[in-house]
C-alpha cells in the first residue's frame, strides 16, 4: 500500500524546501499549489485572490489537492511526499473566519493520509514575499489552526525539529521506515 505523506505548517517553516530536497532523493512529491493558483489569478487580473475571493481561492485548492491526492495514485511509487494535504484548506478557512461548506470536511476523510509531519515555526527562517504577506505572528497562528484542523480529524502529527534541510529530510525519512 502507497504511503502518503503530507508535510505541512504556516507560511515559511521551510515545507518546500524539505519537499525539493526529498525530490532531489528521488521521491514522488506532489508541490504546493497555492502559489500557483495566485498567479492565474494574477493573470486573470485579480492581485490577492486569497485576500479578495477567499471562499473562491480554497474551492480551487480543494479540487487541485483533492486531484493531487488522486494523481498520486497513479505513481508507481511506494512513497508519495505532499507539500500541503487537504485539510490545510479548512484549517487556513478557520484562521481567516470564514464558513465554508462542510464537503471539505467530508472529503478530508474520505482521501486519508498515511503520516502528517507539521514544521514548526520559525523566526530565522521566516520571509516575506509577493505571494506570502502574513508576519511571524500570523504564522504562527495558522500553525496552530493546521496542528489542531489534523487532530480533530484524527491523525497522528510528527513536528519536524528545526535544523539544516538534510537533517530535517533525513528526521522524516527516519520516521517513516
Amino acid at each position: 500500500m502507497q504511503k502518503k505523506i503530507v508535510i505541512t505548517g504556516g507560511p515559511g517553516t521551510g515545507k518546500s524546501t524539505v519537499i525539493e530536497e526529498l525530490i532531489k532523493r528521488n521521491y514522488a512529491c506532489m508541490p504546493e499549489i497555492s502559489r500557483e493558483v495566485t498567479l492565474n489569478a494574477k493573470k486573470k487580473g485579480i492581485e490577492q485572490l486569497f485576500l479578495t475571493k477567499p471562499l473562491l481561492f480554497s474551492e480551487l485548492l480543494l479540487e487541485g489537492r483533492v486531484n493531487q491526492y488522486i494523481e498520486s495514485e497513479t505513481k508507481n511509487n511506494n512513497i508519495v511526499f505532499f507539500d500541503r494535504g487537504i485539510p490545510d484548506v479548512h484549517a487556513y478557512m478557520n484562521y481567516i473566519s470564514i464558513d465554508y461548506p462542510s464537503t471539505y470536511i467530508h472529503k478530508s476523510n474520505i482521501y486519508r493520509y498515511t503520516h502528517i509531519f507539521l514544521m514548526p515555526p520559525w523566526e530565522e527562517i521566516y520571509i516575506s514575499d509577493n505571494e506570502r504577506y502574513e508576519n511571524f505572528e500570523q504564522a504562527l497562528a495558522i500553525h496552530n489552526h493546521l496542528e489542531r484542523t489534523y487532530k480533530q480529524l484524527n491523525y497522528s502529527i510528527t513536528e519536524v525539529p528545526t535544523g539544516t534541510v538534510e537533517f530535517r529530510a533525513d528526521f522524516i525519512l527516519e520516521c517513516i521506515k
